[in-house]
């Protein structure tokens, strides 16, 4: 299994991601945990009343949040798409999804993030990382500690500097 970051630790990803046109049906999905898109999220959503604990939904960088459809509070994991690194759209969907949205479950970074981009995410509100191919989880960790802090008000810190001085 692939190593991800969650919460400040190195752990075994147990998430499948299911590419677009990997979907098929509810029955598919029956043993072990799937990352959906938001297209196969909201048809599970519209055919059942309560759809199963065992998905999530991952979120490309041209899509929004308001695009899911029903009660997605109770998600276990909710990811975003960073396919490429200039594209920073996955930020402010992050930082939708939990001041907006007030989602308190598991963030996730996927794609391709890079190390560099760590602290900058957890101020978005992101709690997890799918680091691209080349990076070691384990070498990331050292970024979550690359800035002791923060002049700004975000999602991690809703306090500016100045004002925690006082």
């Amino acid at each position: 299994m692939p190593k991800i970051i969650v919460d400040g630790a190195v752990v075994e990803d147990n998430w499948r991601i299911l590419g677009v046109d990997e979907f098929d049906s509810l029955e598919q999905l029956a043993e072990g945990n799937y990352l959906l898109p938001v297209e196969a999220w909201n048809q599970i959503n519209a055919a059942v009343k309560t759809p199963p604990l065992n998905l999530g939904i991952w979120i490309a960088s041209t899509e929004v949040p308001e695009q899911i459809e029903g009660d997605f509070q109770n998600l276990a994991v909710i990811a975003v798409d960073f396919p490429v690194f200039a594209d920073g759209r996955g930020f402010s969907i992050g930082r939708l999804l939990r001041q907006r949205y007030g989602y308190r479950g598991q963030l996730r970074a996927i794609g391709r993030p890079i190390r560099d981009q760590l602290s900058y995410m957890i101020r978005c509100g992101f709690n997890a990382f799918a680091l691209a191919e080349h990076y070691d989880p384990e070498l990331a960790l050292q970024s979550l500690k690359d800035f002791s802090e923060s002049y700004q008000s975000a999602v991690d810190q809703p306090v500016p500097l100045y004002r925690r001085r006082g």
